[in-house]
């Protein structure tokens, strides 16, 4: 028995064990698509992460949580039972602490041998740093990443934890299990994939690493075309304090540009020469100053010019070009990134609100092919908790 959504991932039955970071923003891809995804989350909140309503912690959305006491033994076999029913479990734990639990891969694949068993770590399952601690920001430090993110002369620049977190860790695990999951229905048997959010950030930096190599992309942070060294690759503050970003990296979409905004392509400094870029800045600079960001908007928004303004999340969902394509979604009445990418035969299926924990307990536990009357002994027991509705809209949650 399936929850019945569509998307192209609609059959497909995921364990998830409830975790801070990347994990979350995983489970919420899987589940985006139209996987069932059960959350499996303590009895009491772990106090990890930054504490949010229940509502507003998105990337819990689309899936069903079931509070379950693993300390028991009521409660590890209930567990057992369900991953012996799945098509993959994915965790974000550091190192060992699955195998502590009873959970460990040679655990699960005993009892199903077609598992794939995802694991998202900051530094990954080894090496010398495996058993540390650490987020995002350490983990795109090592990789390379922060290094060479922020403008010339000043720190490195944190960019949000999207990089490392959603980027090398979240979509790297999707990916991975999705890729694994091809490969057990021909081999009929699971694997461990090792997600790492170190190495997803490596893996993401592989086009500068080439450029670097090539000699492209070699002078200092914020001196190179790609980290706002390039004036033609940049944001400038218009005449009412608003932003716009240009990136006329091509000299046809550059010289469109300059026609537009009323400067000459054939006596604009060369920015093919980098030692022509500041006067080129500061020419850009001055015309962008003359108007407001709406009259550039009016201007240059749908040409080649490569232009788009620099919006607030709040303007971004009103953006038109966004509500044309639906890129924001409500949510159980709160607008909120839509699932991507788009599917033209199986589309996603509107996510459903996040849970606290507990909130489908019973539901999901039938869903799943678990006996009403072992429910009703693990709930009287307090081995498997339910959320009442106060709760479920208002229980802190963790960091996603």
């Amino acid at each position: 028995m399936t929850d019945g959504r569509g998307g192209p991932l609609a059959g497909l039955k995921i364990v998830e064990f409830a975790g801070i970071g990347p994990l979350p923003m995983c489970a919420m891809m899987l589940a985006d698509h139209g996987a069932d995804v059960i959350r499996i989350d303590r009895p009491e909140p772990s106090g990890l992460g930054i504490a949010r309503p229940t509502r507003y912690d998105f990337t819990n959305r689309g899936r069903s949580s079931v509070a379950i006491d693993l300390k028991s033994r009521a409660g590890m076999a209930c567990v057992l039972d369900l991953i012996a029913g799945a098509d993959a479990l994915i965790e974000g734990f550091r190192p060992g602490t699955m195998e502590r639990l009873g959970l460990g891969p040679e655990t699960c694949f005993a009892g199903n041998p077609r598992l794939v068993y995802g694991r998202l770590s900051g530094w990954g399952q080894s090496g010398p740093l495996a058993a540390a601690a650490g987020h995002d920001l350490n983990y795109i430090a090592i990789a390379g990443v922060l290094g060479a993110v922020g403008r010339a002369g000043a720190p490195p620049t944190p960019p949000l934890n999207l990089v490392g977190d959603f980027g090398g860790g979240a979509m790297m695990l999707a990916f991975g299990v999705v890729a694994a999951l091809l490969e057990a229905r021909r081999s009929g048997r699971g694997q461990v994939v090792d997600a790492a959010v170190s190495d997803g950030a490596a893996t993401l930096m592989t086009s500068l690493y080439g450029l670097a190599a090539a000699g492209l992309h070699g002078a200092p942070r914020g001196g190179n075309l790609l980290d706002s060294g390039a004036p033609h690759y940049d944001v400038y503050q218009c005449a009412d304090g608003g932003w716009i970003s240009i990136a006329p990296i091509e000299p046809k979409f550059r010289a469109e540009l300059l026609r537009r905004i009323g400067l000459d392509p054939a006596t604009f400094p060369d920015v093919t020469d980098p030692g022509h870029w500041p006067a080129a800045r500061q020419r850009l600079a001055e015309t962008f100053k003359t108007r407001s960001r709406d009259a550039w908007c009016a201007l240059l928004e749908g040409t080649d010019a490569c232009f788009a303004p620099v919006l607030s999340m709040a303007e971004a969902e009103a953006h038109p070009h966004n509500r044309a394509r639906d890129t924001f979604v409500s949510v159980g009445g709160i607008g909120q990134p839509a699932p991507a990418p788009r599917f033209a035969r199986t589309p996603a299926p509107l996510p459903t609100p996040p849970e606290a924990p507990g909130q489908s307990s019973r539901a999901a536990l039938t869903r799943w092919g678990i006996a009403p009357d072992r429910i009703d002994s693990l709930v009287g027991s307090g081995v498997v908790r339910e959320a009442t509705p106060t709760t479920a809209d208002t229980a802190p949650q963790r960091e996603t």
